[in-house]
């Protein structure tokens, strides 16, 4: 059972296959007449053999237009301008049909709110082209820009109105994208917000503990040297506890920098060995989790660990809301030196989730508070991708120390 709803249809279905569904029926609306249909108007005048492949031809640029749309998008838009002048002359239209100019103010549209201003505008001036185009076509050819029962309206008059509704639509896939842009700086701008105060509790926490543990060794160390001379054994003894003191001090404090990013510490203490109970959960919710082990895992120090489980935790719950697909790889790659670990999906997401610290940001965060390296974005080949490079610093052997030797 999918755990999040479907994607509305206008983002499920590619622009080009609305402006093809809707450029196809303008162009079978405005050849209805030359079949004899029943109930239908027949046209006295049908084209000739010659206009007939210019249709054609049109037509198949045009549908090729609107496949190329989404990757290239001007290639898209010329190719479906070209093919509606073409199919509109051979058809001995006055004008762009308005169903057919109604297809390409969608793709304009579409434009003005995926791209940047000057490719959108580019494309507004393609599609506002086309009519002038067509009209000095008609010129050149010797026909006429009325019809016989027109006593008034002609087509440099009647053109204006399609060239009003392109600009409408660029206004309004314009507005879009401006609206989709301020709100990815507020949600950048929560981000840095909710990192600022997550880099604030760290500080509190960590002046606490070392104060505290400072405070200790102090009073062991002063201890120790009061009694180094009467009481030797009392002063080893207060220097082990200093030494004691000051190892459990720069465990807490890394083990503390992992808790305190932890998006829920009521929960007992995760790690990489959770990994498959993740997969199997987030499975069984819809979304197929595949992992995959490379090197030999061993265990790894606990900040590290924490830090990496979270990781692919916060990445595959992004995967589950905001991907749209149906199953994701997790590679773990255990090195001499570290740990790389990779969540990949073939999805639609952006990955972009409202950032309350433990999204991009908080991944980015405890990768940086670990000295690694974090990547997270679109792939080439479609689908999302996160890569973390941790450093695994090599087991230290403590030699007991032999002093005044």
């Amino acid at each position: 059972m999918p755990t999040t709803p479907p994607l509305p249809l206008l983002k499920r279905v590619p622009p080009g296959v609305w402006v093809g569904v809707l450029w196809g029926y303008g162009t079978l609306f405005a050849i209805r007449g030359y079949f004899r249909l029943p109930f239908m108007p027949t046209f006295v005048v049908p084209p000739t053999p010659a206009e007939w492949v210019l249709v054609v031809v049109g037509s198949v640029l045009a549908l090729a237009g609107c496949v190329v749309l989404r990757r290239c998008q001007l290639a898209g838009i010329g190719l479906l301008v070209v093919g509606t002048y073409a199919v509109t002359l051979g058809l001995g239209g006055l004008t762009v049909g308005l169903v057919h100019y109604a297809a390409i103010d969608i793709a304009v549209g579409w434009i003005a709110a995926s791209a940047g201003r000057r490719r959108s505008l580019i494309a507004l001036a393609l599609a506002l082209a086309v009519l002038p185009v067509h009209e000095f076509t008609r010129i050149g050819l010797g026909r006429p820009l009325l019809l016989a029962h027109d006593t008034g309206r002609g087509d440099w008059q009647s053109w204006s109105m399609l060239a009003l509704t392109g600009v409408v639509a660029w206004l309004v896939g314009n507005s879009v994208r401006q609206s989709r842009a301020y709100a990815e700086r507020l949600t950048a701008s929560a981000a840095t917000q909710a990192v600022t105060v997550e880099r604030l509790r760290i500080a509190r926490e960590m002046h606490d503990t070392v104060a505290h543990s400072i405070g200790i060794i102090a009073l062991q160390a002063g201890a120790a040297a009061r009694v180094t001379t009467t009481q030797p054994e009392a002063a080893r003894e207060a220097m082990r506890a200093v030494e004691r003191e000051g190892r459990e001090t720069l465990a807490g404090l890394r083990r503390m920098l992992v808790v305190l990013r932890a998006a829920d510490t009521t929960h007992l203490p995760a790690g990489l060995g959770d990994v498959d109970r993740l997969a199997a959960t987030t499975t069984a919710a819809g979304v197929r989790v595949d992992v995959r082990r490379h090197g030999e895992p061993r265990q790894l120090p606990p900040d590290i660990d924490l830090s990496a489980f979270r990781i692919i935790q916060e990445s595959v719950t992004n995967v589950v809301r905001h991907a749209a697909t149906h199953a994701c790889r997790v590679t773990l790659d255990y090195r001499d030196d570290e740990l790389a670990l990779e969540v990949t999906d073939d999805g639609r997401g952006h990955g972009i989730a409202v950032d309350t610290g433990f999204g991009l940001a908080g991944m980015r965060e405890r990768v940086a508070l670990l000295q690694g390296e974090f990547t997270a974005a679109p792939r080439p080949e479609g689908g999302f991708r996160v890569a973390v490079r941790l450093p695994v610093p090599a087991p230290v052997s403590v030699s007991a120390a032999v002093v005044g030797r």
